[in-house]
């Protein structure tokens, strides 16, 4: 990784940190879901940056995928427990972080995932296995009296792509990929007091490029022409011509160009908190852009 390069993931970072806090500081009983994600994402927009995927807002069993829809009328409750996930992208490269927003009485499972993150980050350097991080993220929430989330994972990330090689697990594993000086990663756990295991919900917000394939419908050609800027990174449903919009995204998605991200959610009545952050690693650890 060139210093360039670095500097850019740095930045992206900087913003991140700064505007996921704000964001925070917004969620209160009665806010409307749709004015934080409208108010966030104008915020990375104002600063220069590029959304690197909508702003992820899940309650409570949701634990990702989830963003405000066009006219969407919740809002927040006393009780809930809210994750925010953000990603910021300069010239590609990306801050990808998240936290959890506690209107109730989860501040125990707030602190595992947090702390998790804390123990995962001191234990980054080359030649760590993603198996090793897994096990430490594990062995700290459950030893909270919390799951983690088995099949949600860290990443690794690349210029205009938010999900690429390593893959980071939330428990411990046999091996894994192993850990280079110069990796970007985000590292995510996820604590729950449901099953440890999160499943598709039917509600679908958030959308990816995945493949160019010519299509005839012109309402379908139109979409795909108001997101080619973005690169493959992913968007809302909310951004998009909302004209015969369900038409468009089923013929696209069904020719396999589009794929849609199902909100991912845990148990009814369970609660799932999350902690994220971004990070090079370096020769001796890794320096933490969204600290």
């Amino acid at each position: 990784m060139t210093d360039e390069e670095m500097e850019l993931y740095l930045e992206a970072g900087r913003i991140a940190r700064r505007i996921i806090d704000e964001g925070a500081a917004m969620i209160c009983p009665g806010r409307s879901l749709l004015e934080v994600v409208e108010s966030v994402e104008a915020r990375i927009l104002e600063s220069g940056a590029e959304i690197a995927f909508p702003l992820n807002v899940s309650l409570n069993a949701d634990a990702a995928h989830d963003t405000a829809a066009a006219g969407d009328d919740r809002v927040f409750a006393g009780g809930d427990l809210v994750k925010l996930d953000m990603g910021v992208a300069i010239e590609g490269r990306i801050a990808d972080t998240a936290l959890t927003v506690d209107l109730g009485d989860h501040a125990a499972l707030v602190e595992a995932s947090s702390a998790a993150l804390d123990r995962a980050i001191a234990a980054v350097r080359p030649g760590v296995t993603a198996g090793e991080i897994g096990a430490v993220i594990q062995t700290e929430i459950e030893g909270r009296g919390f799951l983690p989330v088995a099949n949600l994972t860290g990443h690794g990330l690349a210029p205009y792509q938010i999900h690429t090689a390593p893959t980071i697990p939330n428990v411990g594993i046999s091996g894994g990929a192993v850990l280079e000086e110069g990796m970007a990663i985000a590292i995510e756990p996820f604590a729950t007091t449901g099953s440890g295991r999160v499943s598709d919900s039917p509600r679908i917000e958030i959308y990816q490029q995945t493949a160019v394939k010519p299509v005839r419908l012109p309402s379908a050609k139109r979409i795909l022409a108001s997101v080619r800027e973005r690169r493959g990174m992913p968007f809302s449903r909310r951004w998009l011509d909302q004209n015969r919009l369900d038409l468009a995204l089923s013929t696209l998605v069904k020719n396999g160009i589009f794929y849609g991200y199902p909100v991912l959610h845990d148990v009814p009545g369970s609660f799932v908190s999350q902690a994220e952050h971004t990070m090079i690693v370096t020769a001796d650890g890794a320096i933490v852009t969204t600290a």
